[in-house]
């Protein structure tokens, strides 16, 4: 399989690749998101995603396929963004708790023969958290810089009673829609 590039300084899009065995190097490309003033979930995620491919585009060169991708986490239609401080974290963290949490990753991948825009969710239920389970989530470092505060695969984990898609789609970059675009 040929080598494609990671347009992002994400560790678990990489991790997500390497687990596929996908062979990628990894750009950094600049785009700042928060300058986005978009409130529906779905538009939001399009939106930072190109931006992430076009600023790429500007800085490098098209000489290997790229693929760029960004993901919000989003409860009740409203967009959980990361934690300003413990408070936020808390209103975060009650607004999934006992509810239905999507998560939605839009990725581009763009070669010089294909270009795949995809925009996936994939949805969680949760059972309750437990008050003393969470204020103790609250008192460590875990949902500081995190989307909705929290990682599935931590603290929420335990409360998940129901998946509804892809766990590559709610890690941050849907590999198994983009292994078929790969050239060989």
């Amino acid at each position: 399989m040929q080598t494609i590039v990671l347009g992002s300084s994400s560790i678990t899009r990489a991790q997500i690749l390497d687990s596929f065995g996908i062979p990628f190097v990894q750009r950094h490309c600049d785009f700042d998101e928060e300058s986005l003033r978009i409130s529906v979930p779905s538009h939001f995620v399009y939106h930072a995603t190109k931006g992430k491919m076009q600023s790429y585009l500007e800085k490098w060169d098209l000489d290997m396929p790229v693929v760029c991708a960004d993901t919000v986490v989003c409860a009740d239609n409203e967009i959980l963004r990361k934690a300003k401080d413990k408070d936020d974290a808390r209103r975060i963290l009650k607004k999934q708790s006992g509810n239905k949490v999507s998560i939605l990753t839009c990725m581009i991948y763009k070669s010089t023969q294909y270009e795949l825009i995809d925009l996936s969710s994939t949805d969680y239920i949760f059972s309750p958290f437990d008050e003393k389970a969470l204020a103790m989530f609250l008192d460590g470092d875990d949902w500081k810089g995190k989307a909705g505060a929290c990682m599935v695969e931590g603290f929420c984990k335990q409360y998940i009673k129901e998946v509804i898609g892809f766990e590559s789609t709610a890690m941050g970059l849907c590999a198994q829609k983009l292994l078929p675009f790969l050239p060989q």
